[in-house]
């Protein structure tokens, strides 16, 4: 049976960990001053993953808050999977040799797939494809930006250059709890024929058990943000769920 993993969102902004709605900078949300903290929090709740963004990276096209992650690796020794930012071989190298499992790649997929193909190559099963997508179109630069590219079409490209893993962020439903967009997600996963990891949205457990019925079609794990930080979702809870479906 194919597994299904719960990870716990932590978005940095100047140093903290914060929430956005819809990728809107300007709505912004503080809930921690310490991301290391946020982890081990999430740690001890029994998560194996945390995806981290560092939004300020995302905004500026290059790491920012790259050692506040490499602070989490080292405090936690938690799986993590990164992104925002990342644009050259040397940040990829930098995160991970630096205690990072996996990096994002999103934006660059877009403006620079020569490259994007290069780094799946290279690092094989540490590249992950991030769809970021309002309307089905990629929004790049950390949201701010229409690619004008489809999701799907991009998906497949990526994937003829050897990528098996995406991240698939619904913009419209990221941070306001109204419910993941799981047709989006499955589509995705079927047309693509790759593991797709779904983002924005989930409002509970609820949400966590539609997503997990997919998992046989290639949807093999949920980010969830807001609802860990309003308490809407208990982490422990669903990662004891999930774990005991696959």
């Amino acid at each position: 049976m194919t597994a299904f993993n719960l990870f716990p969102a932590i978005d940095i902004r100047d140093g903290k960990c914060v929430r956005l709605r819809q990728g809107d900078y300007n709505r912004e949300t503080v809930y921690g001053d310490s991301p290391a903290e946020m982890a081990a929090s999430f740690v001890a709740d029994g998560a194996d993953w945390i995806h981290v963004v560092d939004l300020d990276g995302a905004r500026e096209k290059r790491p920012v808050n790259d050692e506040e992650i490499f602070r989490i690796s080292a405090e936690t020794g938690v799986r993590i999977q990164v992104g925002g930012g990342i644009r050259t071989e040397q940040d990829v190298e930098r995160y991970l040799s630096g205690g990072v499992d996996r990096v994002i790649l999103g934006s660059v997929a877009v403006h620079n797939p020569d490259f994007t193909r290069e780094m799946l190559a290279r690092y094989p099963g540490r590249i992950v494809i991030g769809l970021d997508a309002r309307d089905g179109q990629v929004a790049v630069n950390g949201w701010l930006e229409s690619s004008g590219v489809q999701a799907e079409t991009l998906a497949a490209e990526m994937k003829a250059a050897g990528a098996d893993t995406f991240i698939f962020t619904d913009i419209e439903k990221d941070g306001m709890l109204q419910g993941p967009n799981v047709e989006a997600v499955a589509a995705l996963a079927r047309t693509s024929g790759t593991k797709v990891i779904a983002s924005g949205g989930v409002t509970g457990l609820e949400d966590v058990r539609t997503l997990v019925r997919y998992r046989e079609e290639g949807v093999v794990g949920a980010i969830v943000g807001k609802a860990l930080y309003t308490g809407r979702l208990d982490l422990a809870e669903a990662l004891k769920e999930v774990k005991g479906s696959c």
